[in-house]
């Protein structure tokens, strides 16, 4: 087995020739893209894979000074993309896999044709005539939580990302994700992902992308949506009613949906 597809647990699916490459975000893994990829699989060869040192990859691979910056997670996505011959795929990445894909595509742009961009934002952080939704000591606190108690922050946090608080079972499944997850991995991607600035890659963007924003997104709200949309090139803007910040996950009928309205697939 190629030695790159066995690192990032890659998995493929589905029968059709173009690819859709399906990017996890933060504390989750493939399996966060179970309630949406059925929907394309007849028409799509769908690949799913783990990001180093998350699900099922190869934890052994992982290195903290490579992964040091999102660069570390868009190599990973160039290499999954060489290691298949992929060209021309559509990209949808959930969080903070829609900066990593950003990056990739910019290097690479021949390997995307489309990018869909879930809860996409290319800073967390305050700054000047900048709303990204978070303070420093925010942050600050949230890592020392994490460092201190991180069960205890898996249980806390993730009903809050993902919202829908009348749906408990959505909070206990992002929680799962979040607990299987390896503490100190999960530590070092928090601050890789919540310390990046990556409002410079936007405009360097040529793929054509669509944004994804929900509604009462703690995560990324929609002042963020609406920046990654005025600053990407050719990129299309949908506001969803779904809740929360993950819409594959509480709401992946939308979801679907709203891709299939994208990629033209009716």
């Amino acid at each position: 087995m190629n030695p790159i597809l066995k690192r990032n647990n890659v998995n493929i699916i589905g029968d059709g020739d173009q690819v859709m490459l399906f990017a996890h975000g933060f504390g989750c893994d493939q399996n966060a893209w179970k309630f949406v990829v059925d929907a394309f699989s007849d028409d799509f060869k769908i690949v799913l894979f783990d990001y180093t040192g998350s699900g099922q990859s190869d934890i052994q691979q992982y290195s903290s000074s490579k992964y040091s910056t999102l660069d570390g997670y868009a190599q990973d996505v160039i290499d999954i993309c060489e290691a298949l011959n992929i060209r021309d795929a559509i990209f949808v990445g959930h969080s903070v896999s829609s900066m990593v894909g950003i990056l990739a595509a910019n290097r690479h742009p021949e390997y995307f044709s489309k990018m869909v961009l879930i809860g996409p934002s290319p800073r967390y952080l305050n700054a000047d005539n900048y709303t990204g939704g978070f303070e420093r000591q925010d942050l600050e606190g949230l890592f020392e939580f994490m460092e201190n108690n991180y069960l205890g922050w898996s249980s806390a946090m993730a009903p809050a990302i993902i919202g829908n608080p009348d749906r408990p079972e959505l909070g206990e499944f992002l929680t799962g994700s979040f607990c299987s997850t390896d503490p100190d991995v999960a530590r070092d991607f928090a601050r890789v992902t919540f310390l990046s600035d990556n409002r410079a890659d936007l405009a360097k963007l040529s793929v054509k992308s669509l944004t994804l924003q929900c509604a009462d997104d703690i995560i990324a709200p929609t002042a963020v949506g609406h920046y990654v949309h005025q600053h990407t090139p050719n990129n299309e803007f949908f506001q969803m009613k779904a809740a929360g910040h993950c819409p594959h996950i509480s709401e992946p009928e939308e979801t679907i949906n709203a891709i299939r309205s994208f990629i033209q697939l009716n």
